[in-house]
Parts: structure tokens; C-alpha cells; sequence
């Protein structure tokens, strides 16, 4: 499989903390909705592969059901919201709230 972050899938995003790990899924989120709100669709739909890249590699890394469990659904809600119905009812403002949370964790 190719990586968009082959530096971090070859084992260094293990290395990460969840709160770091989280905070940089939301670096990439926060990128497709601001190309979203500027009607860029192609930069956006990038930037949220690389946040799926980046999710999928936290799956293979968390430990814990119960992290696991958010991180899996997590991706549920993100393609659903991106790619779906939005039948999570989710918002743009949802979504930077949840992830500002792990960025302000990351910078501690």
C-alpha cells in the first residue's frame, strides 16, 4: 500500500501519543473543511484522505477498546459528514471543537 505519510507509517506514528495522534487527524480535518469552505474539492477531498491515512494508522496502533471504539467511529462520522448523508447531523463547527480539544492536549 502506498502512504501519503510514509515516514509515519513505517512505524514512527506509533511513537505518538493518542492526544498527539488525534490533534494531527485534525490538522488534516481542519484542511478539508477550510478547502471545502473555499470551493476547492479536489484539495479538500486530499486533505481528508490523509486524515483517513492517518486514522487508519491510529487503528492499527491504539490499544484499548475503548479508544479504539472512538477512533472507529470516528472514521464512520468523518466519511459519513465528508462522502455521505450527514445522517450524523455533524457540522463543520462540530468537528473543529471535538479536534481543538487534542490540539490544546498536544500543545501541553
Amino acid at each position: 500500500m502506498s502512504y501519503q505519510h510514509n515516514d509515519l507509517a513505517a512505524g514512527r506514528w506509533k511513537e505518538f501519543s493518542f492526544v498527539e495522534q488525534m490533534a494531527d487527524i485534525g490538522s488534516e480535518v481542519e484542511r478539508a473543511l477550510n478547502w471545502r469552505v473555499k470551493n476547492n474539492a479536489a484539495y479538500s477531498q486530499k486533505a481528508f484522505e490523509r486524515a483517513l491515512e492517518l486514522i487508519d494508522l491510529t487503528l492499527d496502533s491504539v490499544k484499548g477498546f475503548a479508544r479504539l471504539k472512538e477512533v472507529a467511529r470516528l472514521r464512520e462520522f468523518l466519511v459519513d459528514y465528508f462522502f455521505g448523508k450527514n445522517e450524523f447531523k455533524a457540522t463543520d463547527i462540530l468537528w473543529r471543537k471535538y479536534f481543538l480539544c487534542f490540539a490544546c492536549a498536544a500543545n501541553k
